[in-house]
């Protein structure tokens, strides 16, 4: 499985009523313009999303249909190929933490040690993503390039729902098939989780991947609203070094952003090594 994570500080965005999409087809994009609100600075109130032929019947068909003629044919491996990670995201009174591990795994082969598995999408956003490397690069791409043509549209960035909203949308057509993919943006600070099927739920806590399960041992014991950010910058990093620890599928280091109303920071990539050293320091045990 393939799993993406946004994460988003929205205090810097004016408020805006709720957006819709406006389906388009090659022919009127550009010719029909979106609707704006008359009582808030004529902030739009719908936004296009990438045209398509007979876009308008998007939704309601299937990924084969098209292709013209036969479908191309899927081949399967002749071996299934595990890979993880193990990334997370959450909400404090310091604005949004994300963290993640470097490990890039093809079964039990490490193939890169060093993998960048947080990447920022502008100023205020950046996605973390974990699985399948072909099909979180691809809708990492994707969703920079809308964000982009929606700012020069409209001289606004795109709100985190509207941006949770604009993925679902577009990833809700590939439900069922090999493509995998779950994001999970944050605002205000806000954490909303999109699945590949197009699936949207929100919460203060995300953490997604193989290692996902003993992250949340630590944060759900750990993790309350008024950590300071360094509290919750050591609470990020342990979860992700307790998750390598019994992961196979993750570990070497670790990175991890802090985003607030200004932007987000990334830290120094820490080994986790080092955080392996300070553990068993601090039990006495080196």
């Amino acid at each position: 499985a393939g799993k993406m994570t946004f994460c988003l500080h929205q205090n810097w965005l004016p408020a805006s009523p709720a957006t819709s999409f406006l389906m388009t087809d090659c022919y009127n994009l550009g010719l029909k313009g979106p609707k704006k609100s008359q009582r808030n600075n004529e902030v739009p109130l719908q936004f296009f999303i990438p045209p398509l032929l007979n876009s308008t019947s998007f939704l309601n068909r299937s990924p084969s249909s098209y292709f013209q003629g036969n479908p191309p044919v899927t081949v399967r491996r002749p071996f299934p190929l595990s890979h993880g990670t193990t990334t997370l995201g959450f909400v404090f009174q310091g604005g949004v933490i994300a963290a993640a591990d470097t490990r890039a795994s093809a079964g039990g082969l490490v193939a890169c040690p060093e993998v960048e598995k947080i990447n920022p999408i502008h100023s205020h956003l950046v996605v973390t993503s974990s699985g399948s490397g072909a099909d979180c690069m691809l809708w990492e791409r994707i969703l920079t390039r809308e964000i982009r043509l929606y700012q020069l549209r409209h001289k606004r960035c795109l709100s985190i729902s509207g941006t949770a909203k604009l993925l679902s949308f577009m990833l809700h057509p590939f439900k069922g098939t090999d493509v995998s993919c779950s994001p999970s943006p944050n605002s205000g600070p806000k954490l909303i989780y999109v699945c590949s099927d197009g699936a949207r739920l929100q919460g203060n806590i995300f953490s997604v991947g193989s290692g996902s399960p003993y992250a949340y041992g630590v944060l759900d014991r750990e993790l309350s609203w008024s950590l300071s950010n360094e509290e919750a910058i050591s609470l990020a990093r342990e979860a992700v070094f307790r998750a390598t620890h019994r992961d196979a599928y993750s570990g070497n280091n670790v990175d991890l952003f802090h985003i607030t109303a200004q932007g987000w920071h990334q830290r120094k990539r820490e080994n986790l090594k080092e955080e392996y050293y300070r553990d068993m320091k601090k039990r006495g045990l080196f």
